[in-house]
């Protein structure tokens, strides 16, 4: 059987990834560009698939990380992802940035129940919990843009936990009461596409594809506050 073969990217934090998954084997790049992602991402993936071997419509799909996050990455991540779908006539594969990153706290820790965190500035963090087994991540907490310190006061979670991504760095104070159920890892602080293309394979297999015209991305937050310029 052909292996199956997904591009990924992801662009909605401050770090830019894209990868090639072909079979079990991945090839990646990433790099931490706050403000590079629309420079960055074109050239990430010309280079995979001249190291692959192969041209955009060799691939199955294009999975992209569909947020939250950053409303500027959401937003380029999503139509970069379109754009090369529809121009290579490929189905698209969303992906949560905090599914990612619980995949890849199972990966780095070997542990199976993750609370993902991402700084969303306004004093506020997306956070969504997930139990991780076998490649798969079940929801225990559905994602949501909270106060920190509201987090505690969400359902109780039983065990221990790995608490991972750049809200547990930035909003850790607020967080001291869970210290003694959730370890924080430094090692996986934003999302990569390198998860999000194993995330994507059983999606593929069992066919859970989109159109580039249906794909949405997701904010959480509802308002996207601008701040204004000295001056204007």
């Amino acid at each position: 059987m052909t292996s199956r073969k997904i591009l990924a990217l992801d662009a909605c934090t401050e770090v830019c990834s894209a990868a090639i998954l072909d079979g079990d084997q991945v090839i990646e790049r990433e790099c931490f560009a706050p403000r590079e992602h629309s420079q960055r991402l074109l050239p990430m993936v010309d280079e995979l698939l001249a190291e692959a071997g192969y041209g955009i419509r060799d691939m199955d799909a294009i999975a992209f990380g569909r947020g939250p996050g950053s409303f500027t990455g959401v937003r380029i991540c999503v139509g970069f992802a379109q754009g090369l779908a529809l121009g290579a006539d490929l189905p698209m594969i969303s992906v949560s940035t905090l599914e990612a990153m619980a995949l890849q706290a199972n990966q780095q820790h070997q542990v199976s129940k993750v609370i993902a965190a991402i700084d969303a500035r306004m004093s506020e963090i997306y956070v969504a919990a997930y139990e991780v087994e076998q490649g798969s991540c079940r929801p225990v907490w559905s994602e949501k843009v909270i106060k920190p310190e509201v987090l505690l006061q969400q359902d109780p979670l039983h065990g221990h936990w790995c608490g991972v991504g750049s809200g547990w760095q930035t909003y850790g104070s607020s967080l001291v009461e869970l210290a003694e159920q959730v370890d924080i890892s430094e090692r996986v602080l934003f999302p990569n596409a390198a998860s999000m293309a194993r995330l994507a394979l059983p999606r593929l297999v069992n066919g859970e594809l989109q159109d580039c015209a249906e794909v949405e991305p997701i904010y959480l937050r509802n308002e996207v506050t601008w701040q204004k310029l000295p001056g204007r």
